[in-house]
């Protein structure tokens, strides 16, 4: 059981989520009382065997309402704004949530005191995107640096971990049908571990990184989509399955037709997205606006998608064993 060595509290907003769970876990070894702000408390329970009795807090919170944010945000020695959406639905829109939103967060901090929040982003953040999306993230970013520009916003290119919503998506899709649909497989991805970011932002909320930077996190491995999918199909012991890439015109006429269905597993949103490359830029490199500037050695995808990813082979587990 981790012991509590300070008395310092963080609040992060969206902190039941995939990043927000190894997060936690970072800051809660680190000795830090962590209030998580989420609009559904009651789905937060996984997070409280993270720490000591006490140390973690889930508390009602919703972005789109300042009084949420101020209850949230009151006392609180740091705040991390985590919170972020993939596709749109009803008044959780891009722009109220990752813009409106996290400028809010930014505002409530400046009132109570605070000099800095640390910014979750994206790799493809840009105000002039035509992704609503990725303007919505650049227009967040903007508001939280205005207010505050000692900040500090981490943008990730794609996330990858026990958890996540890609490769085993992927993985469950590639089991399940003849063949893998992919849209953009050339476009390039940097695929990064999920720890490796909640370590970043771990080192920021302690001050341990550059005031008012905003960094771009990368693994190790940069690869293209088809050449991602290939490397999954492998792992799962499914190498001579077909890929087959759909063109952007294609993919863009069938997320149209999905668009009626709850939680479309594709969006006219995510085209666009995928008709650019998802990789740290140069400048950040020649910057040390990465995980080097941090001190950070990222994982690679061959040291970690091996512990998730068996349960999608044909016999799981043990499928390459084999007796001496």
């Amino acid at each position: 059981m981790t012991e509590i060595r300070n008395d310092k509290l963080v609040t992060i907003f969206g902190g039941s989520g995939f990043v927000g769970r190894y997060l936690v876990r970072q800051l809660a070894r680190r000795g830090w009382r962590i209030r998580v702000a989420v609009r559904r408390p009651d789905l937060a329970g996984h997070l409280q065997p993270l720490g000591s009795v006490g140390q973690i807090k889930p508390i009602q919170a919703n972005v789109r309402y300042r009084d949420s944010i101020d209850a949230a945000v009151r006392g609180a020695d740091a705040v991390v704004n985590l919170v972020g959406i993939l596709a749109q639905s009803g008044r959780q829109s891009f722009s109220a949530v990752q813009s409106y939103g996290a400028g809010q967060i930014a505002l409530s901090a400046k009132e109570h005191g605070l000099d800095r929040i640390v910014q979750m982003s994206a790799i493809g953040a840009d105000p002039d995107s035509e992704s609503a999306y990725a303007r919505s993230k650049a227009e967040g970013e903007a508001a939280v640096l205005d207010t505050l520009p000692a900040s500090v916003v981490f943008r990730p290119s794609i996330l990858f971990g026990p958890e996540d919503a890609f490769f085993n998506r992927f993985a469950q899709m590639a089991r399940l049908g003849p063949v893998l649909p992919v849209v953009g497989a050339e476009t390039r991805f940097q695929p990064v571990f999920v720890a490796d970011v909640a370590e970043a932002i771990a080192l920021a909320v302690e001050g341990e990184a550059k005031p008012g930077t905003t960094y771009e996190l990368g693994g190790p491995d940069v690869r293209t989509f088809r050449e991602l999918m290939q490397l999954m199909l492998e792992e799962i012991d499914r190498p001579n399955k077909p890929i087959v890439s759909l063109p952007f015109g294609l993919a863009s006429t069938l997320a149209k037709l999905m668009s009626v269905v709850p939680n479309a597993p594709l969006t006219t949103d995510q085209v666009k997205l995928l008709r650019s490359d998802n990789v740290v830029s140069s400048a950040a490199e020649a910057d040390e606006r990465t995980f080097a500037g941090l001190g950070i050695a990222p994982d690679t995808l061959a040291a970690v998608l091996p512990t998730y990813l068996w349960r999608f082979r044909p016999r799981g587990e043990f499928e390459r064993q084999h007796l001496a």
